[in-house]
């Protein structure tokens, strides 16, 4: 191997210092000293860097807050790595501010990692150091050439993101990966990430034509493939120092050809980083094939332009369903010669956790039950074609097959056709990840040996072994990925918090390491190396020299994501961290008092997938994070900060400043509960919040607000009787202003003028005791349950519905008017709550005792009855209180209603808390619509931004008009009055900001059947 004579030291001493000088020399034991203990880093010299930092003009944002340096200890890896600050820089010139003043000599100690998403499951962002975060600000799309079939994107834009401003033009960008809706292109860089369809369309790296990587010292590296012949020419008007840097990785590759081709294994999922064999490969020489995949180890990436394909126009999806998984995994084989796009696989673990999850109701088709069988794999095949002939060719050709060879046992093969209905399958395999945390006990599927890669004709024999392995061990596990790439997803369960299991993912990563490089494969073949970087030198063995060289061209001080990847060849001192040399999540988590650990559920489960931070407006998941920005806004956010707040409380080192950071992450949340129905873990933020906010008023005097809301269900009615001169007063300019000053409150939404009037008139009884209902009530009839909301604020939705019930020939039985207790829940009244629910438990149960159906209006008030009542109960009542579409679907069934002509069409804007508790919410109302001879289309709406009295509250007010006008506004302008809202909440904002009275879906069945005509 020839050495790189001076290389490093030329492109640093004009790099770095920019005056020629020999910085090495100068900096001489500075550097040796601080690298012998590279953890020892003073908090006062982190201090000094950012002050220093944004003295010299840095635009972006620091953090060293308790919170926030608590929230960017984890990632979704096993690991808990506390670093020294956080900083948001807002552009190019931010980023080569940092890493000019990094590279100085005062700074020496410092180390630097950067981090996009923060999904990584080996610990890639973590750090100890400073980390520096490109997703708040630098996420913008700078160019897209149609015509070239390019996209120029910041490191901070998200890949589905990207694909949605590319998919107008026919266009995508093709690594699909599961974590798509919030892994940031500079991630997907610094992993090389691959995903499905990798055989066919290749890793990122494949789709990189250009980057923007900012260097230690400040210079901009603009890297391109060049041709092998003239590339010294294409570099000339480059710095010294980074001219010295291409010839050195040139002689590098060339010079030691046959070593790399000997050790660098050739597998499509073949490692991430440093890949040396396709530095100089078919007279080409391109340096970004030793920047993806990096993680950030050599320098910060910008800006990147990537290759863009066009969309398959015509795709098909064959699930097919088996009765083990070994048998899925063995008919791999056999399909892929059909030349599948992908074949992706996922067992019966996750198939049944699925089951339970916001995604079945529309995947559930594709998987029929079979007499007598229970499906434990399955195998997503996916074909394309240029014509819908040719698809349909291959399909039929694929049928047969599996309809001929009858030797593998297979128990279902359904087709998906069209992307429309292949989405939500693929949706499925996607939330595996998370989906896989969700498995009842304390031992959860944990990744750090999941990404292993083998030759494809080797998986099944592999998995086989590995499988061996586990079950020596006894530990149970979950699996999925993608058989077509020889990449198999393994996630052995364990309770982090148990002692031993840091020396139980020692011993299995070891077991697995060594089988793995038995199969000819690679430990990390899809999410990076992080922590596991320590096996790297046993799989390259001689060549493990090679990857030295080049950290130490690029980083000889190991300043940035140091321990990982690889160390400078000109360190011999300088370690990667070992695997378990970082400490664990579970080890803070065991000091956990356990009565603590099982009240907040499963917050405390929170593995760190990052589903929450979806970056989709027109989704639910979590408005305060989308429109925040910050980490700490988010499901996972507050998780972390809930945990970290229980571990002080149990170690007594709970400060009031870190629970007042708590407090004001946790007062941002909207408690619309998206969280619980849409994060694959359940982790259910409001119910944590509620109770964390019952702890801290023990300790902290509540505000009058607080006390005013916790009442106002029970004030209403007495509101009501006075109704006209309540609201004339509530309208006066004084009144107004001490809400504010005294209550924080503005808007206060005013008593409903018909509030007063007589349920009778509407054809209904109102029951003024339930021993009014009579004992064999005839039918068809039901009970309906008033609420708070659209009882006194919004009557004429809840007459209208009581006036639908009546025209559909239904007997009405109205329930006397009682205190739901969303308020006390939402609010942290948690004691006054269960008193609350042990009362209406007694008059519901009375109710169902009829037999008749008990129906609420308002799905945020109706649905507490089904969860918040149920919490905390060993034994759960069976009485259920429905919604009206869950009814009226079944109802219309056996008793059609009058079809109504014309072409109107509406649009249904519901609820987020419906939509994401039952997701099978806007198929019955579209199948409710249809039996009127009516259509209805579901809009793809995010959060309105009011959320009960978030909306009204003064110190929200600006956060709550943002998150309507992230996603609602448009589309409620765009649709005018066809626009529907299930949600009071919704209805109240739209009011409230865009001066429109929506109106529910019964409003409009109720009109159409007085009109008799659409």
């Amino acid at each position: 191997m020839q050495r790189l004579a001076g290389g490093t030291e030329h492109f640093f001493a004009s790099g770095v210092s920019g005056r020629g000088e020999n910085f090495s020399a100068r900096m001489g034991r500075v550097w040796q000293n601080s690298l012998m203990h590279p953890r020892a880093i003073e908090p006062s010299l982190t201090g000094q860097f950012l002050e220093r930092l944004q003295r010299k003009g840095f635009r972006g944002e620091v953090s060293r807050s308790d919170a926030q340096l608590t929230v960017y200890a984890t990632d979704n890896s096993v690991y808990q790595r506390r670093p020294q600050a956080v900083i948001w820089p807002r552009g190019l010139d931010d980023l080569q501010a940092v890493m000019a003043l990094a590279a100085t000599a005062p700074f020496a100690h410092l180390v630097f990692t950067a981090r996009g998403g923060g999904t990584g499951t080996n610990g890639q962002a973590l750090t100890d150091g400073i980390v520096i975060d490109c997703s708040r600000y630098l996420n913008r799309i700078v160019a897209i050439d149609p015509n070239k079939r390019t996209a120029t994107v910041q490191a901070g834009v998200v890949k589905d993101q990207l694909d949605a401003a590319l998919k107008p033009y026919g266009l995508f960008f093709a690594p699909e990966l599961s974590t798509a809706n919030r892994a940031t292109i500079g991630g997907m860089i610094n992993t090389d990430a691959s995903g499905q369809g990798s055989c066919r369309y290749g890793k990122t790296h494949d789709h990189v034509l250009a980057l923007k990587t900012v260097l230690l010292g400040g210079e901009v590296l603009d890297s391109r493939s060049l041709a092998e012949a003239d590339w010294p020419a294409a570099v000339a008007g480059k710095s010294s120092a980074q001219q010295a840097l291409y010839h050195a990785l040139y002689r590098l590759a060339v010079d030691n050809r046959e070593l790399i081709d000997a050790r660098f294994p050739r597998l499509n999922r073949s490692l991430t980083g440093y890949d040396l064999p396709h530095l100089v490969e078919n007279g080409r020489f391109n340096i970004n094939s030793v920047l993806c995949g990096s993680e950030g180890s050599l320098g910060m990436v910008a800006e990147a332009t990537l290759k863009v394909l066009p969309l398959p126009q015509h795709r098909a999806l064959i699930a097919v369903g088996y009765t083990d998984f070994q048998a899925a995994l063995g008919d791999a084989r056999a399909l892929m010669g059909f030349d599948p796009l992908s074949i992706e696989t996922v067992d019966g673990k996750v198939l049944d956790l699925a089951r339970s999850d916001i995604v079945w109701a529309r995947v559930a088709k594709y998987f029929p039950d079979v007499p007598g069988e229970t499906v434990n794999g399955i195998n997503l095949v996916e074909f394309d074609g240029a014509t819908p002939q040719a698809l349909e060719h291959v399909i039929a050709a694929f049928l047969a097959h599996v309809q001929r060879e009858g030797g593998t046992a297979r128990l279902s093969v359904t087709v998906a056709r069209g992307a429309q209905n292949i989405a939500p399958l693929y949706e499925m395999r996607k939330r595996a990840v998370g989906l896989l945390g969700n498995v009842a006990g304390e031992k959860r599927p944990i990744p750090f040996v999941e990404d292993c890669a083998v030759p494809p004709e080797h998986l099944a024999d592999f998995i086989a072994a590995f499988r061996g392995v586990l079950d020596e061990m006894g530990l149970a596990y979950g699996m999925f990925g993608h058989v077509d790439a020889g990449v198999l997803h393994v996630r052995p369960q364990l309770d982090l918090k148990a002692p031993a299991s840091g020396g139980t993912i020692r011993l299995v990563s070891e077991r697995v390491a060594a089988l793995v490089q038995e199969y000819g494969g690679v430990l990390w073949g899809e999410h990076g190396k992080g922590l596991r970087s320590a096996f790297a030198p046993a799989f390259f063995g001689s060549a493990w020299p090679l990857i030295q060289e080049v950290k130490a061209l690029f980083d000889p001080r190991n300043q940035l994501n140091p321990g990982k990847i690889a160390t400078p060849a000109t360190l011999p001192q300088a370690k990667l961290s070992g695997l378990t040399d970082v400490a664990l999540r579970g080890e803070r988590d065991r000091a956990i008092a356990p009565g603590d650990w099982h009240r907040f559920g499963n917050v405390m489960h929170c593995n760190g997938n990052g589903a929450c931070f979806n970056y989709d407006y027109d989704d639910p998941m979590c408005p305060s994070y989308k429109y925040s920005r910050d980490r700490i806004h988010s499901p996972k956010g507050r998780a972390m900060l809930i945990k970290e707040w229980l571990y002080r409380k149990a170690k007594g080192t709970l400060d009031a400043a870190f629970e007042q950071e708590l407090h004001a992450a946790l007062d941002g949340c909207l408690s619309c509960k998206s969280c619980g129905g849409q994060c694959p873990v359940k982790v259910d933020i409001p119910d944590a919040k509620s109770r964390f906010l019952a702890d801290y008023h023990r300790r902290h005097r509540r505000s009058l607000r607080d006390y005013a809301l916790a009442d106002l269900e029970t004030l209403m009615p007495l509101m009501a009787r006075v109704g006209g001169g309540y609201n004339a007063i509530q309208r006066l300019s004084p009144v107004k202003a001490l809400l504010r000053k005294l209550f924080h409150l503005v808007d206060v939404p005013q008593i409903h003028i018909q509030a007063k009037r007589d349920i009778a008139a509407t054809g209904a009884i109102a029951l003024k005791s339930i021993a009014e209902l009579p004992p064999n009530p005839r039918r068809p009839a039901v009970i309906v349950v008033q609420d708070a909301f659209t009882r006194y604020l919004d009557t004429p939705v809840f007459f209208d519905w009581l006036r639908l019930l009546h025209r559909l020939g239904v007997k009405v039985y109205v329930l006397p008017y009682f205190v739901n207790g969303k308020p006390l829940h939402v609010h942290g009244f948690r004691a006054r709550f269960s008193r609350l629910r042990e009362k209406n438990e007694v008059l519901l149960a009375q109710a169902a005792a009829s037999g008749l159906p008990l129906i609420g209006l308002d799905p945020a008030m109706t649905l507490v009855f089904r969860q918040e009542y149920l919490q905390d109960l060993e034994h759960r009542p069976t009485r259920t209180v429905l919604l009206p579409q869950e009814w009226l679907s079944g109802y219309l069934v056996d008793h059609p209603p009058p079809r109504l002509s014309g072409d109107a069409r509406y649009y249904l804007a519901a609820h987020c808390t419906e939509k994401t508790q039952l997701p099978e919410s806007g198929g019955q109302w579209r199948r409710i619509f249809t039996a009127f001879g009516l259509t209805l289309e579901s809009l793809a709406t995010g959060c309105c931004g009011m959320a009960g009295s978030y909306g009204h509250e003064a110190e929200h007010v600006a956060s709550s008009r943002g998150i309507y006008q992230l996603s609602w506004q448009e589309k409620v302008a765009g649709h005018a009055d066809a626009v529907l809202a299930t949600g009071y909440s919704c209805r109240c904002q739209v009011k409230r900001l865009a001066g429109r009275t929506l109106r529910h879906p019964v409003q409009v069945l109720l009109a159409r059947l007085n009109q008799g005509q659409a």
